[in-house]
C-alpha cells in the first residue's frame, strides 16, 4: 500500500490533549449512563465519521437508500447543516434547498419516495417521523452524519474512514483532523474504508485491516468512488456541448466540497485542461462568487469550454437568482456513487438487509 502524507501539526499536540480530555469525558458520561442514550423500536442505521472533512457520507447514505427503498419505506434524518431554518422539517417536493440544506435537498430530489427530514435534535426527529402522519409508516431510518450523536443508540452503526487519511495515522484536532480518538471506532458495527483506489489489491486491504485493529465482531469493507455520466444542470436549455468529457475541452470545475482533490484527479484522467475553482464545503454562492465564475469561464477558449460541478453544488446553482443565463447552457453535473471492492457488495448488502429484516415492524406506529 502506498503511504499517503498526512500533515500533523505537532506543535499543537498540547491543545489536542486538552481537546481530547473533553471528548474523553463526554464519551465516558455516555458510557457511565449519566448522559442517556435512547433506543427506538425501529431499525436505525447511522452513517458517519470521526474526522473533519469528506469521507463520502452522502454517496454511502444514497447507496443504503437504493438498497432498502424497494422493500421498505425509508426515512433519512439529517441535521441539515447550514440550513436557514430551525427545528424539525419534513421535506416536500418543492421545499427549497435553503430550508433543509444542500445534501438533504440532493437526496430528496434523487429519491422522491423517501421521507427526508432534518432536525438537530435527532431523538426529536425520530419521534416526529415515527408518530406523525404521514411518516408514521416509516420502516427504517437512516441517520446521516450521526456517529458522534450519541443521544441516539442506533441498531447499526457505520463508521466511514478515508483511505488517504486513515484514523490510525491521524491525530486529534487541532494537530490533526480527528474529532474523536481512534478508540471511538469501537462503537462501530461496520467500518468502511472509503475512496480506495480501484486497483487496490487484497494484500493492501489486509495491510489496512491489520493497521485498523478492529474488534472481532466488527465488519470491515472497502469502497471506491464511481463517477457517472455528465448531465446538463438545466435540462430545458439547449446545450452546445456534448454530455461527455472531450480531450480538447477546457473545463472549469466549480465545487464547494470538503475534499475536492479526488474529483480533480478523476477529471484529469480524461482531460489536461482542468481549471479548479474551489470554494469551502457547503458554500453558499454570493453575487461575487457568481461573477467570479463568469470571469473564469470567459477566460477559457470559446467553443471548447464547459463548466462541471458536483451534485451538492448543483443544488445551490440550479435555483440561484443571479446565475447568468449565458452560463446555464454550459453547466453540467458529474454524479457520484460508491462501489464495494473485491466482491464485498453481496456481503455488505446481506449485513444491512438482515439487520433491517430481523428488527423491522410493519411500521414505527406504536
Amino acid at each position: 500500500m502506498k503511504s499517503s502524507p498526512i500533515k500533523i501539526y505537532k506543535w499543537l499536540y498540547p491543545v489536542s490533549w486538552l481537546y481530547g480530555t473533553g471528548v474523553w469525558l463526554r464519551n465516558k458520561l455516555f458510557d457511565w449512563g449519566i448522559y442517556k442514550e435512547r433506543r427506538f423500536d425501529i431499525p436505525i442505521i447511522s452513517v458517519g465519521n470521526i474526522t473533519v472533512g469528506g469521507t463520502g457520507k452522502t454517496p454511502h447514505t444514497e447507496y443504503l437508500i437504493r438498497l432498502l427503498q424497494k422493500d421498505y419505506q425509508v426515512a433519512v434524518l439529517s441535521r441539515g447543516y447550514k440550513r436557514k431554518s430551525k427545528g424539525f422539517i419534513l421535506a416536500l417536493p418543492d421545499t427549497p434547498v435553503q430550508i433543509i440544506g444542500d445534501e438533504p435537498f440532493q437526496m430528496k430530489q434523487k429519491f422522491p419516495n423517501i421521507y427526508m427530514a432534518v432536525d438537530c435534535d435527532r431523538c426529536h426527529g425520530i419521534e416526529q417521523l415515527c408518530h406523525n402522519h404521514p411518516t408514521a409508516v416509516t420502516e427504517v431510518i437512516i441517520l446521516d452524519d450521526a456517529f458522534q450523536h450519541r443521544y441516539v443508540k442506533p441498531g447499526m452503526n457505520i463508521l466511514l474512514v478515508d483511505y488517504h487519511r486513515l484514523i490510525c495515522r491521524d491525530a486529534l484536532l487541532p494537530a490533526g483532523r480527528m474529532r474523536e480518538p481512534e478508540s471511538s471506532k469501537s462503537r462501530a458495527d461496520i467500518v468502511i474504508v472509503t475512496k480506495c483506489p480501484k486497483g487496490i489489491t487484497r494484500a493492501e486491504m489486509e495491510t489496512v485491516k491489520s493497521q485498523m485493529k478492529l474488534l472481532p465482531n466488527q465488519r470491515l469493507y472497502f469502497s471506491t468512488l464511481i463517477y457517472g455520466k455528465l448531465h446538463p444542470l438545466f435540462m430545458d436549455i439547449h446545450t452546445p456541448t456534448p454530455a461527455k468529457i472531450e480531450q480538447n475541452q477546457h473545463i472549469l470545475l466549480v465545487t464547494g466540497i470538503a475534499s475536492p482533490n479526488r474529483i480533480i484527479e478523476e477529471l484529469s484522467l480524461y482531460n489536461k485542461h482542468v481549471n479548479p475553482l474551489i470554494f469551502s464545503d457547503h458554500h453558499n454562492f454570493t453575487a461575487k462568487d457568481i461573477d467570479c465564475i463568469k470571469k473564469h469561464f470567459n477566460r477559457l477558449p470559446k467553443g471548447e469550454r464547459i463548466i462541471i460541478t458536483t451534485e451538492k453544488d448543483a443544488t445551490k446553482l440550479v435555483t440561484h437568482p443571479l446565475l447568468d443565463n449565458t452560463l446555464k447552457p454550459y453547466i453540467y453535473v458529474l454524479p457520484i456513487e460508491i462501489s464495494f471492492l473485491q466482491d464485498q457488495q453481496e456481503s455488505f448488502n446481506s449485513n444491512i438487509t438482515d439487520y433491517v429484516r430481523k428488527n423491522s415492524r410493519n411500521s414505527c406506529i406504536s
